[in-house]
């Protein structure tokens, strides 16, 4: 690729690892839909939602890459088509946020909040699904603190999260493809 060229869009999708089912439910199609679009999905490799999602990405034909706090590429989930084990445990938060050209928050715990505040703090637009639990929700609408170095958008579906991402994607001049085009 000549520098300047686009690039296919990279999103790092953030959220727990023992979330209710209806979490993972909303996973595995936000992580379908950022597959369709050709979008690579980031996320830190284990189970839950990242498991979810990385499963959904797969099915809409996307590449996935799970950044795993251990040193053993084994333990990621098998959805995973590239696993970059760190030995970082949480720390490893930090490499997932910033390798997302934006960040997408389904639910959430302390390590996915972790995440949310390394992308916040380095710029990383922030969307969250609405009714997916954890902060998530807390965090809709809202503000991390005062640097305003980022947005939080909320997203009431995964419609709203797909216009968005689309939306980010354009104004970056990021390669995706159209939602009926095969993986290429």
């Amino acid at each position: 690729m000549t520098p300047g060229a686009a690039r296919f869009a990279q999103a790092a999708l953030v959220g727990d690892s023992d979330p209710p089912g209806h979490t993972l439910v909303l996973a595995e199609h936000a992580g379908e839909m950022l597959g369709r679009r050709g979008i690579t999905l980031v996320t830190g490799g284990r189970g839950g939602v990242m498991e979810a999602a990385a499963r959904g990405a797969a099915r809409g034909g996307g590449l996935t890459v799970g950044i795993t706090p251990g040193t053993d590429a084994q333990s990621a989930n098998p959805w995973c088509d590239i696993v970059l084990p760190t030995g970082l445990g949480h720390a490893r938060n930090v490499l997932t946020a910033l390798a997302g050209d934006f960040i997408v928050a389904v639910g959430g715990g302390a390590g996915t909040l972790s995440e949310l505040c390394f992308g916040w703090v380095h710029g990383r637009p922030i969307y969250v699904l609405q009714g997916s639990g954890g902060w998530s929700d807390r965090l809709a609408g809202g503000v991390l603190d005062h640097r305003a170095s980022s947005v939080i958008v909320t997203c009431d579906g995964l419609e709203a999260l797909e216009r968005e991402v689309v939306r980010f994607c354009a104004s970056k001049a990021l390669k995706i493809r159209e939602p009926n085009a095969g993986r290429g």
